[in-house]
């Protein structure tokens, strides 16, 4: 009989509505296992970490990050496959910073959670559950089918870096534009065999301490250069920069002298597109050319919270602005598309 280990954070799955406050509040795992009697039947043992503070997902930290995977880590050898319950809000960003601290990962990490807490009656809560369990216990030949960190919502199954939360009323509420679906959910589960990574090979390296010395620069027609300039040399060691279209800015000779010092003085920026759909392509057009010749570093398709995430990891592994430029450019985990 399969394992799976169940580590809930909290979120919306995990709430219920005081009758005094009217407000929704946390409950534990004990009342949530209440609402799903159908775990019973699943044909695997199901173990529970619960946080003894359940938290609501917009407190989520790099340091709980460090939590979740040090548990993974702890009960790898133990289980078959891990879910995640936790609150959508910032569930992208948590799947996008696993999928980089989860080194040669061979099994499932599911996160899931829900629009309408479990206790409702119209809730996906209990079908993002069941299905989650179903994904992560999936095997073909006695190979787990999805070795990766991935989100489950909605009747379908995202690379956990690909993806973004880009709907708060609605059950479908997060997207992956840049990259397939890796299975939906019907009368039977579908794989997409071919857009699933392979199971990392070698020993999983669990990296628990990233560095979040990270800045946001998000242009729009006006900037000024007092807002760059407060941005861009600032106390931080990486710059995510959110541009036009395929990853152009302004051609303001101001502009590009503020980020040639930042990076001259150390700093890494990584241009990534306010578009959801596209890639950066840096030096395609005049507006992106002077970015590429002052090293500024290529996001391509990447999400935003993928590229937080991401830089967060690298600013953990290497000292060196080149050598974490160089692996900003870099496919490690399945986030971005080299064009």
């Amino acid at each position: 009989m399969c394992q799976i280990l169940i580590i809930y954070t909290g979120g919306t799955i995990g709430m219920m509505t005081d009758p005094r406050t009217k407000t929704l509040v946390p409950i534990n795992f004990e009342q949530i296992m209440e609402n799903v009697p159908e775990l019973e039947r699943l044909n695997c043992r199901i173990m529970v970490h619960s946080f003894e503070d359940v938290i609501d997902s917009s407190n989520m930290s790099p340091a709980i990050w460090g939590q979740l995977a040090g548990l993974i880590q702890k009960h790898y050898h133990e289980v078959d496959g891990f879910v995640v319950l936790h609150g959508s809000d910032t569930m992208a960003f948590s799947a996008s910073a696993l999928s980089f601290m989860l080194e040669n990962l061979a099994k499932p990490v599911i996160f899931t959670g829900s629009q309408l807490p479990i206790s409702a009656i119209r809730t996906d809560a209990k079908e993002n559950l069941m299905t989650a369990i179903e994904l992560a216990k999936a095997k073909k030949n006695d190979k787990v089918r999805v070795p990766e960190v991935c989100i489950y919502f909605d009747y379908k199954l995202f690379r956990g870096n690909r993806a973004f939360k880009y709907n708060s009323s609605k059950f479908e509420a997060f997207r992956s534009p840049n990259y397939p679906v890796l299975a939906e959910s019907g009368v039977h589960l579908r794989f997409s065999i071919n857009d699933i990574r392979p199971a990392g090979e070698d020993e999983l390296i669990v990296h628990k301490n990233l560095v979040n010395d990270v800045g946001v620069l998000k242009l729009y027609p006006g900037i000024t250069p007092k807002v760059v300039d407060t941005i861009v040399n600032s106390d931080v060691r990486g710059i995510v920069m959110e541009t036009f279209g395929a990853g152009n800015t302004t051609t303001d000779q101001w502009f590009i002298d503020l980020l040639k010092g930042a990076i001259d003085s150390g700093k890494v920026i990584v241009d990534i597109s306010q578009c959801k759909v596209g890639t950066v392509e840096l030096g395609r057009y005049e507006t992106s050319k002077a970015l590429k010749d002052i090293g500024v570093a290529n996001g391509y398709d990447m999400t935003f919270e993928a590229a937080i995430t991401k830089t967060m990891y690298l600013l953990s592994q290497f000292d060196d602005p080149k050598e974490i430029t160089r692996w900003m450019e870099t496919d490690i985990r399945g986030e971005l598309t080299v064009s």
